[in-house]
């Protein structure tokens, strides 16, 4: 992620982000995130952003926080998936659900095409 853009990241961002350091394995099973005060100066957003976004990647089970020492990946427990392959399974979902919403956006767009025409038709226009 860019952090050098000219808007700063949103919590859904800065999730997404260190989702993917988590998949790509930039971050392991242990490993402790930035802390969220520090990355929120860093980022120009505000502390809750960061907790925003911390709890976002908590919800999808990738991280932990300890009370009084940081944001952590999890270990895997035996029989459940890594974090990175967790992290790759959502980034792969994200992306599938953009593909549906641009279809999705496409499909309406060519629906409002054909009831115009056909309103058109209706009315004697397309003569």
């Amino acid at each position: 992620m860019d952090w050098k853009s000219e808007k700063p990241p949103t919590a859904k961002d800065i999730a997404a982000h260190y989702r993917t350091e988590i998949a790509i394995g930039t971050y392991g099973p242990g490993a402790r995130l930035p802390g969220a005060q520090g990355l929120g100066k860093k980022l120009g957003v505000a502390l809750m952003t960061v907790q925003s976004a911390y709890r976002q990647l908590a919800e999808d089970g990738l991280v932990e926080g300890r009370p009084g020492s940081g944001t952590y990946v999890v270990d895997a427990k035996e029989g459940d998936p890594s974090p990175q392959q967790a992290a790759a399974s959502l980034r792969d979902l994200q992306e599938q659900m953009r593909q549906a919403a641009a279809r999705l956006d496409d499909l309406s767009e060519r629906l409002a095409q054909l009831e115009a025409e056909r309103g058109s038709l209706a009315s004697g226009d397309g003569k």
